[in-house]
C-alpha cells in the first residue's frame, strides 16, 4: 500500500490515515489506488469490527481531487480523465457504505469536494472544531460525485442539499453540527483522541447488530414502510440468532456489563 494511504489493524480497530498533509491531502491516483485498496481490506477482514477514517496534518481531511495533476490530464486530451469516479470514488464510498461494521470518519480540517463525499460516507463523523465542508463541485463546473447527491440529501434534507450543491460555500464545525453533518464537535487537539474513543468503543461492541443498523437505515431510505417493516424482521431475526445477543441478554439479567464477541 502507497505511504499517502496508512493502514494499520489494532484490538478489531482499522485505521485508515490520508497521508498526503503537505497538499491538504488532495486526492491524487496514488492516493485513490491506495484509499480503495484500504476500504475495500478492512471490509473483507473479519478481525476488523470498525473502522477509523482520518487524516493526517491540521488544515485539512482531504480537499477532493488534485486539480494540479487533473489539469495535466485535461491537457493531455485523456478520454478517461474522468474515469476516477467509475475506477476509484465509487467503489470507495460503496466499500464504506456497504461494509458490515460502523465506520467513523476523525475530520481534522477542511474536507472539500469527494474528501466530504467520504465523510458522509461513514457512519459517524467526530469533527474538529476548526473543521470546514464544502460541496465544490460546481465551483469547478462539475455535479456531484463521491456519493454526495445520495448522501447529503439523506442528512441535511433536498432543499438545502441542494442550496449547497449549487451555491457551494464554507460549512463551518457549528453549523455542520446543527445541519446533522456533524454527530459530535470536539476541539482540533482532542480530534484524534475522540474519534479513536468513539471508534474503539464501536470496534467493542456487538457487531452483527451494528451492521443491521447500517443495513436497515439504507434500505428504509428508499423504500416504503411496509418494505421497512419486513426488513426489519429480516434483520431482528439475523440479530437475535447472534452470540452477542445472547451475551447481552445474560449481562442484563447478571446486571454485568457484557463482553461482545463480534459475532
Amino acid at each position: 500500500m502507497a505511504d499517502t494511504v496508512l493502514y494499520e489493524v489494532s484490538d478489531g480497530l482499522a485505521t485508515i490515515t490520508l497521508n498526503r498533509p503537505e497538499a491538504m491531502n488532495a486526492l491524487n491516483i496514488e492516493t485513490k489506488v491506495a484509499l480503495r485498496d484500504a476500504v475495500t481490506a478492512a471490509g473483507s477482514d473479519s478481525s476488523v469490527r470498525a473502522v477509523l477514517l482520518t487524516a493526517a496534518g491540521d488544515r485539512a481531511f482531504c480537499v477532493g481531487q488534485d486539480l494540479k495533476q487533473h489539469i495535466g490530464l485535461l491537457g493531455e486530451g485523456s478520454g478517461h480523465v474522468m474515469s476516477t469516479v467509475k475506477e476509484h470514488y465509487n467503489p470507495i464510498v460503496r466499500a464504506l457504505t456497504e461494509m458490515p461494521k460502523p465506520v467513523v470518519a476523525g475530520v481534522n480540517g477542511v474536507a472539500a469536494g469527494a474528501g466530504f463525499g467520504f465523510v458522509l460516507a461513514a457512519d459517524y463523523r467526530v469533527v474538529a472544531d476548526s473543521a470546514a465542508f464544502n460541496t465544490s463541485f460546481a465551483g469547478v463546473a462539475l455535479t456531484a460525485d463521491s456519493g454526495i447527491s445520495w448522501t447529503l440529501p439523506r442528512v441535511v434534507g433536498p432543499g438545502r442539499a441542494a442550496d449547497l450543491l449549487l451555491f457551494p460555500r464554507s460549512i463551518k464545525a457549528r453549523e455542520a453540527y446543527e445541519l446533522g453533518i456533524a454527530n459530535r464537535v470536539v476541539p482540533a487537539d482532542e480530534l484524534r483522541g475522540e474519534a479513536e474513543k468513539v471508534a474503539r468503543a464501536l470496534a467493542s461492541g456487538p457487531t452483527v447488530a451494528y451492521a443491521a443498523i447500517k443495513e436497515a437505515l439504507a434500505f428504509g431510505g428508499s423504500h416504503s414502510l411496509a418494505q421497512t417493516l419486513e426488513k426489519e424482521d429480516e434483520l431482528q431475526t439475523r440479530a437475535g440468532a447472534s452470540e452477542d445477543h445472547a451475551i447481552a441478554v445474560r449481562a442484563f439479567v447478571n446486571k454485568e456489563q457484557p463482553k461482545y464477541l463480534g459475532r
